[in-house]
């Protein structure tokens, strides 16, 4: 497997007590954890992006550890989950795609113990201090609308031109004061990655 150079390593929880006046008892919580790393195929084009796809291997084992470690509970309690990409202005979209899909999944999967539900991601190219929104759902079913969610998540001194931001959310609930109906966290099945 290939490693990531890493420059820089951002970990953070996130917790709202109180929404519209009403205190959220626990509180609400989503941990975020970002990797800055090389692109080892800024400034040219390359047609085999495997390098990237191991490195996105790499990175969701890494990354799904800290999030779920950053929220201090076991992985079973993680409820939802999401990814992004920033690539600096030397690379292209799709070196954000080879690190956030064919491999990512599967230890981010196992960070969090289970994960049937598509991981929800964005990707884009910017300079210093981009920001991207981390779209959030449930682990295990896509249909559950109280986990329908996202997260700002930024680094001021990055993604250099020859460097991209790889970014991880996890969550243990949903948005404070669900109450938009549909299918509710304790009738997932759990099967099919939608119920």
């Amino acid at each position: 497997m290939t490693e990531p150079k890493i420059r820089k390593l951002v970990v953070s929880v996130e917790e709202t007590h109180r929404e519209m006046g009403k205190p959220i008892a626990p509180p609400t919580r989503k941990a975020c954890a970002i990797a800055v790393i090389e692109n080892p195929f800024a400034g040219r084009y390359e047609a085999d992006l495997a390098p990237l796809i191991a490195i996105g291997e790499a990175l969701g084992g890494l990354l799904g550890a800290r999030a779920v470690a950053a929220l201090g509970v076991t992985p079973d309690r993680i409820e939802s989950y999401g990814k992004a990409a920033i690539v600096g202005e030397a690379g292209e979209l799709e070196h954000a795609a080879a690190i956030l899909h064919p491999t990512l999944g599967k230890p981010l999967r196992a960070a969090v113990e289970h994960g049937a539900a598509l991981i929800p991601s964005a990707k884009k190219r910017g300079g210093m201090g981009a920001r991207i929104d981390v779209p959030l759902g449930h682990k295990d079913a896509g249909f559950v609308r109280s986990h329908f969610d996202a997260i700002e998540i930024g680094v001021s001194d990055a993604p250099r031109a020859d460097e991209i931001v790889v970014a991880i959310v996890v969550t243990d609930s949903g948005r404070p004061l669900p109450r938009v109906g549909g299918l509710q966290k304790h009738e997932i099945e759990g099967k099919d990655g939608l119920r």
